[in-house]
């Protein structure tokens, strides 16, 4: 039996996670998650599923859990995910996105306990506003808001655990995840969660900016793919990689591109582009690419599926 600890498993991609791994009938899966976010309703019906509705900034009850159950794979993905959010709550940011998964690596260390892998999810907001395009992962970064530098951070430090201490770790770096189980109604949501629910229920939409900001958005099945394959691929250790599609779209095309595909006009309205926003990103995924699994959805498709999961 393969035993996985999905923290923030609850959520969007934690719980798309948990729905993939279940294919093997030998894998077991604990979910600890505080529902700041997620939902039990993600949460697979399995009994190889336990769930643990709990925050993972409580130090003592994390140490013990990973003293007594003994996971062989790692994922942890709980964090407060906003970068609006972390600009109004820093302290409270820096102590889920930085300091839990500290307490957590470090018991790791301390306990010398045994374990194939540890994943950790970073994301594009390390990069900041620099100019040059496409992100690499071996670019200077700019973190420009506490969730960005709490991401860069941590990242780091799982690194550095790797290799001073001979600890498996690998992190990624998220790009703008879409698909199935994202929830428009979290204050935390991605943007074409919010865009999507507002063309399906006759919502308004405001753009932060004129809609030309770009990102690269990647089909949240792609992303569990390859945080599979970083968890299971030797190679892959101590190291960071962009998980993303590697084309840059902008927000308003695909506000177009939904309208096409519900068959309805968005009620927009445009308001200043927000503190700490980043303009323009877009990822250089040939690192990952490299490796053999990544898969690279394209944008209508996953949209296509993504329309198609909310009108069911």
């Amino acid at each position: 039996m393969a035993k996985y600890l999905i923290t923030g498993g609850a959520g969007f991609i934690g719980s798309n996670l948990a729905d993939s791994l279940l294919k093997d009938d030998k894998t077991t899966i604990t979910i600890v998650d505080d529902l700041s976010m997620g939902s039990v309703a993600n949460i697979p019906d399995s009994s190889r599923v336990t769930f643990i509705e709990h925050s993972i900034t409580d130090h003592e009850f994390m140490s013990s859990l990973l003293i007594e159950k003994r996971y062989d794979y790692i994922v942890l993905l709980a964090a407060i995910a906003s970068v609006a959010d972390s600009v109004d709550r820093p302290f409270e940011t820096h102590q889920v996105n930085q300091e839990a998964n500290l307490n957590i690596i470090e018991t790791l260390r301390r306990e010398k306990l045994p374990f194939k892998k540890l994943f950790f999810s970073s994301s594009a907001a390390v990069y900041g506003q620099l100019p040059e395009m496409p992100k690499r992962e071996d670019q200077a970064v700019q973190p420009l808001t506490q969730y960005a530098v709490d991401k860069y951070a941590t990242e780091r430090a799982i690194i550095n655990y790797g290799r001073l201490y001979n600890m498996p770790m690998v992190c990624a770096r998220f790009f703008n995840v879409y698909g199935p189980k994202q929830n428009p109604a979290s204050p935390y949501s991605g943007v074409l969660s919010i865009l999507l629910d507002a063309l399906v229920n006759d919502k308004p939409f405001t753009f932060f900016g004129d809609g030309s900001q770009t990102r690269d958005f990647v089909f949240v099945g792609d992303v569990v793919n390859a945080i599979s394959g970083l968890l299971h691929t030797p190679m892959a250790v101590n190291d960071v990689y962009n998980i993303a599609n590697g084309k840059q779209t902008s927000l308003m095309a695909v506000a177009k591109q939904l309208e096409q595909l519900t068959g309805k006009p968005l009620k927009a309205s445009f308001k200043p582009e927000r503190s700490g926003d980043i303009h323009d990103s877009f990822a250089d995924a040939s690192k990952i690419n490299a490796l053999g699994f990544m898969t690279h959805t394209p944008l209508e498709k996953g949209l296509a599926q993504y329309v198609a999961s909310v009108n069911n």
